[in-house]
């Protein structure tokens, strides 16, 4: 019996994508993340007047995107869209959400921490404050 061979994407065809404020766009593109392929970038800046429904349009055609396996968020993007972020269930791409310049690391809104605090402990264990 004949073995069906899928392709799979090789590691120069996998990318990460980044939803940000210009700073954290520019630095991730100057690092060598940023590419346009079929006229449709792997990132989104992110700025004041940038509606809530761009970034979320963003966030769901990079999920859908067979060669994205990353996506970071700063956190203050991923607020606007908690709502779409929270209702994602997929392993791949992977979502981080990352700090910026202008809004610093915040642990008590970190939600893969909230996730590890809220799901990882027994509730007979005592669980380690965090704030």
């Amino acid at each position: 019996m004949a073995r069906r061979m899928t392709h799979q994407p090789s590691t120069s065809d996998r990318l990460i994508a980044v939803i940000g404020d210009e700073d954290t766009c520019v630095g991730f593109l100057l690092a060598g993340v940023g590419e346009i392929r079929d006229k449709k970038a792997n990132f989104l800046i992110v700025y004041k007047d940038t509606k809530k429904s761009e970034i979320e349009d963003a966030f769901r055609d990079f999920t859908k995107r067979g060669s994205i396996e990353v996506i970071l968020i700063t956190l203050t993007a991923a607020d606007k869209i908690r709502d779409v972020l929270n209702a994602y269930k997929q392993t791949l791409p992977a979502v981080l959400e990352i700090p910026s310049k202008d809004h610093p690391y915040d642990i008590t809104k970190d939600p893969i921490v909230k996730r590890a605090r809220d799901g990882m402990f027994n509730a007979t264990e005592d669980i380690p404050d965090i704030t």
